[in-house]
Parts: structure tokens; sequence; C-alpha cells
């Protein structure tokens, strides 16, 4: 989702030194003095997983003498939207962060822009490396459905949705750290009461949609989760706990608890005002994590939801090779740097999510919770995905209903109406 998230319409950009000299293992065949592996991706330099990558360029800098790395940093919402366009002309970059699910990978799967991975991931062990719960955004049946079928890309980290509190403003304020549902209620109640709304949100992107699905997902299962991401079941939008979902948004937004003028905010203006200190609860994903403990310069921590055995999440985005890419081999190469142990190792101490760390290796106290926390999911089989992944063109939806919501421009039950339609029109026929 997403991922997270950085999900900006801002141009592509090059970054300064965005030629980077890489050194060449020649693993192309021929000459390698005039090869570029043109790299594309949208992690900010501050993150996780954009100083991980910065890493591995320079290992693959060490290793690949002479090849050229190219490197163009794009807008999640830049390439959400332009990738088939972009995957099927002469522009392709060799290696591309995308993200994962059926509406996005597996639509540009099913429309033949992507490289199948399967062989590689058995030859160079990647599908020993990463756990089936983690693995199962990197497969895509012939309709592009998610979960099995050929590889057609490999996460190096994995994600999922948490609660990052102001530890200073829950202390000003008198609240405690909630342990139920009922205690996190009652702190947002506290804040409204100080004259301080408590949930960042955005509305104009993935935020506010995170907030319904995991309300929805509360009430949830792991059969219903599998029906609207996997189509294993019929998923009908005024079921229980959709109507809740939908239901106690829009009552949160009556409350104080989310601001109305949220509808037209974005991601990056929910994360600012989280890290400026003016709101004190911010839900979303780990994504953050690198640039909060970055910039933030007060005590803060994180919290499962309350409440509930299931959150948003999964394996991280993919590394795609596009069907048109030059230079194939360079970036099989590439991704297996990513998902080298010392790669892996400095992901989790920066913040991120690895897959196949050396868990004594990662010592950061706050990154070692985050990663507890990952893995109580997991043990639990709590990765429900995201509310955007089922059909194409849902995410543009979900955004325009949610934002409804906010306004009080449509009743919950006209909104969830929405949803179904939509949703309807996109699960293919099977």
């Amino acid at each position: 989702m997403l991922t997270a998230r950085r999900r900006g319409v801002a141009a592509a950009v090059v970054l300064a030194g965005s030629l980077l000299m890489a050194s060449c293992g020649g693993s192309d065949g021929g000459s390698s003095g005039s090869r570029t592996l043109r790299l594309w991706h949208y992690e900010g330099p501050d993150s996780a997983m954009g100083q991980a990558w910065a890493e591995a360029v320079r290992e693959f800098e060490r290793t690949h003498p002479g090849v050229t790395v190219e490197f163009e940093e794009k807008g999640f919402e830049q390439i959400q939207k332009t990738a088939p366009m972009v995957l099927n002309s002469s522009d392709a970059p060799d290696l591309m962060e995308y993200n994962k699910g059926n509406a996005t990978a597996g639509l540009l799967s099913k429309q033949g822009l992507l490289t199948d991975l399967t062989p590689e991931a058995a030859k160079r062990g990647w599908d020993e490396k990463l756990s089936a719960g983690v693995r199962a955004t990197s497969l895509y049946d012939e309709d592009g459905v998610m979960g099995s079928g050929a590889w057609y890309g490999v996460p190096n980290y994995a994600e999922y949705t948490l609660v990052f509190y102001n530890k200073d403003l829950f202390r000003e304020h008198g609240v405690a750290e909630p342990e139920t549902f009922a205690d996190f209620t009652a702190a947002l109640d506290a804040f409204v009461d100080a004259g301080i709304t408590p949930l960042a949100n955005a509305g104009a992107e993935y935020m506010a949609q995170q907030y319904l699905y995991q309300l929805a997902l509360s009430r949830a299962d792991r059969s219903w989760v599998d029906a609207y991401e996997l189509y294993r079941g019929r998923t009908d939008f005024h079921d229980a706990a959709w109507t809740y979902g939908a239901e106690t948004f829009a009552d949160w937004v009556e409350k104080g608890y989310i601001g109305k003028t949220s509808s037209g905010t974005k991601a990056e203006d929910a994360g600012v005002s989280f890290v400026r200190g003016k709101a004190p609860v911010l839900f979303s994903g780990s994504w953050w994590y690198g640039r909060f403990r970055a910039e933030a310069d007060f005590d803060w921590g994180t919290f499962l939801w309350p409440g509930t055995d299931l959150t948003l999440g999964s394996g991280g985005n993919l590394w795609v090779v596009p069907e048109g890419a030059e230079n194939k081999e360079l970036a099989y190469d590439f991704i297996d740097i990513t998902l080298s142990e010392r790669i892996q190792n400095l992901l989790g101490n920066k913040g991120g999510v690895p897959v196949a760390a050396d868990a004594d290796a990662v010592t950061d106290p706050r990154s070692r919770q985050l990663i507890a926390d990952f893995d109580t999911l997991s043990r639990r089989d709590g990765l429900a995905f995201y509310p955007d992944w089922p059909v194409p063109g849902f995410y543009d939806v979900l955004v325009s209903e949610t934002q409804k919501l906010i306004t009080g421009t449509a009743e919950p039950d006209d909104v969830l109406t929405a949803l179904q339609e939509a949703y309807d029109k996109g699960v293919p026929k099977r």
C-alpha cells in the first residue's frame, strides 16, 4: 500500500549523484563497460528502505565494476498511474519498485508487462528465504490474482500498520498507553476534551481508507479477508464488519477524533503533523518508522491496534523486472544484494522490517520492538493485506468514498453501496 507510504504525486527527480558508478560482475555476458542498470523506486532517502538500498547500490558498485546505476526516485502515485504505459514502452527501467496486489502487480503480470521470475527464485534461493506469508504477494496466477502461480516480484522487507503515539503528549495530558480498544477510545476522548484532534489523517490519499479497513477488520476473520482479497467467497459490503467500519469511521469524525478538514490532506501532511507534535496519534505503516526516528524530537512509541488479531500488512512492495528490461541479469543481481544478510541487518537497524536478517544483529531497541510486533502478527496469521488491492482502480474509489464520510456528504450505507458496485465490476469471473 500502500506502502506506504510515500504516496506522493511528486514528479520524477533524479537524485543528486543519480548516475552512480557501480562495479560490474559481467553476469549479462559480453562487454560490460557501456551497460547501465536503470533503477526506479519511491523510498525517501531517510527511510529504512532508502538507506538500505543506497548501501545495496554501493555493494553493487563493488561487485560489478564498469556498470553505471542510473537511479530515479519516483512518486508512488506517479508509478501507480503511469506504470502500464511506461512498461509498454522503450522507457521501461531494468528494475522497479511496484505495489503488490491484484490491482497493481497482478494486473501488470496478467498484461504480460512483467518478467516471470520463477526460475530465478528457485535458482537464487529467494523461495527459501521468504516465508509463506511474505511471498504470498510475489505469486500471481493467470488471472493476476495473488497467492499462487508464478513469481512476478520479490519483496525484501515486510510492512504492517501500527499505532504511533506521542508519549510526551500522553504524559502531559495524563493519558495512559492503551491496552484495550476501550482504553484507546478513552484516550481519544481525553484529547478531544483538551481541544486536540487526536488522529492524524490524510483523506486525499491512503490513510483514511486504512482507518476504515482496520475498523472493519476488528469485526472480521481470516475467511473474511480471503473472500475480499483472494475471491475465496463473496464479499458483502453491507455485512457486519464493513457496516461497523463505515459507521464507526463516520462517528469518529463527528466525535472529533478525525478532523473534518482532513478530507483534502495527504499522507505527508499527516506525517508532518505527528513529527511536529500536533497530532498525538498516527495510525499507519511501519514505513514511517525510520523517518519518525530521524525527525521527531519527542519521546514516542508504538503499539498494535488493540482488540483484534488482524491488521493491514504483508510482504513489502515488490522488486519487479519489466518484460522489456535490457539488463535483466543485473536486475536479478541487485535483488540478490538487497536480500543479503548484511543489507537485511542494516534494514532492521534503520527501522525497517527485514525478511532475512540475523535477529541478533539488530541492536536498536525500537527496531527490535518493531520486528517483534511483526513476528507476533505473523504467528497469529494477522496480516490482512490492504483495502485497495482487490480490483484495479479501487484505490481511487476508496479515497473518494472515505472523503465523503469525512465531509458528511454521504451516509455510511451509501458509501458501502458505492464500494460494492466498484468492487463487483472489477472482480474477475473465475
